[in-house]
């Protein structure tokens, strides 16, 4: 260990705890196609399709998209609408995620010749791909990523170290702990861990968790975690009628608000708490987006989908 090691870790048997975890690791864990491959433009759709969705409806979407948009070429060829709708279609979340991964796979057609870039700090300039994506798609496609740090890694390491609830000290202290050229492994393995084994109901003995003999939690019963943010409803939520609002314009070339209202939800009434002005939001977001277009006039309000 170095000696900037993080005052967390201090005493922690790194070798052990590494050794300990990848063995944990690859004996067995849960299978997704997408550990199945090193191909990062494969990796960069379930990152992003893995944001806020949960990764049992991740993967029948995985599959449908490369399927139909297989390369980056294939993706940046395609209409963009197209893309937003599929999005949609399959309840992945806010459609401006599909808008940047289409202008990231033109990026990578236009400005990188058809070759992806392999270091995170390349990886940040594809549109829409922040550090954490950037780490994942470097360590699982090319195994040169820095620690990657979720939710799941936070809760593994304030109760395995006591390491504290703050950002750098999470970070320095998932760096330290990773074995050097292990990235791929190693982050795939501590999100395991934080997925089956520690989750915010640990199952230390049921998963017979690898770092029992290290763990600070084991020892003295407690339990507790930075809390972690449940994702919203999608029932009723927000990002359900932005969905709404982009399959229903997919269908029509352009719709005025009042007749786009009710095709999105049953109660809508132009003066009512869900009525133009309501609605009128959502779609200012969804230009804010890039997403749809909104022609003003003094009679009404127009909007189409952004071609």
């Amino acid at each position: 260990m170095s000696e900037a090691a993080p005052e967390c870790l201090e005493g922690v048997d790194t070798d052990a705890v590494q050794s300990a975890l990848l063995s944990w690791y690859r004996e067995d864990h849960r299978s997704f196609p997408w550990r199945e491959t090193t191909n990062p433009y494969e990796i960069l759709v379930s990152e992003v399709m893995s944001q806020q969705t949960q990764l049992g409806r991740v993967v029948e979407a995985w599959d449908d998209f490369l399927q139909r948009w297989p390369t980056t070429a294939d993706l940046a060829a395609a209409d963009r609408a197209d893309v937003v709708a599929f999005w949609s279609d399959h309840s992945l979340g806010y459609n401006n995620r599909a808008k940047y991964l289409h202008e990231a796979a033109e990026q990578v057609e236009t400005e990188y010749d058809g070759s992806f870039p392999e270091t995170p700090d390349e990886l940040s300039e594809l549109m829409g791909v922040g550090p954490y994506t950037a780490n994942a798609v470097a360590s699982f496609a090319f195994n040169n990523g820095n620690a990657v740090v979720d939710t799941n890694v936070k809760r593994v390491l304030y109760r395995a170290f006591g390491c504290p609830d703050d950002d750098t000290a999470f970070e320095q202290a998932a760096n330290e702990l990773m074995p050097e050229g292990e990235s791929r492994d190693w982050n795939n393995a501590i999100m395991e861990l934080g997925g089956v084994a520690c989750g915010q109901t640990p199952a230390c003995d049921e998963q017979s968790c690898p770092w029992r003999e290290h763990c600070e939690a084991y020892h003295t019963g407690d339990f507790t975690a930075p809390d972690v943010p449940e994702q919203p409803d999608f029932e009723g939520s927000r990002r359900q009628f932005r969905g709404r609002i982009v399959n229903t314009l997919g269908e029509h070339d352009e719709l005025a608000l009042d007749t786009l209202g009710p095709r999105i939800r049953v109660d809508y009434a132009p003066e009512g708490q869900y009525g133009s002005e309501w609605l009128r939001d959502i779609l200012t977001d969804l230009a804010d987006d890039d997403l749809v277009e909104l022609d003003e006039s003094d009679s009404e309000t127009v909007a189409r989908l952004r071609r």
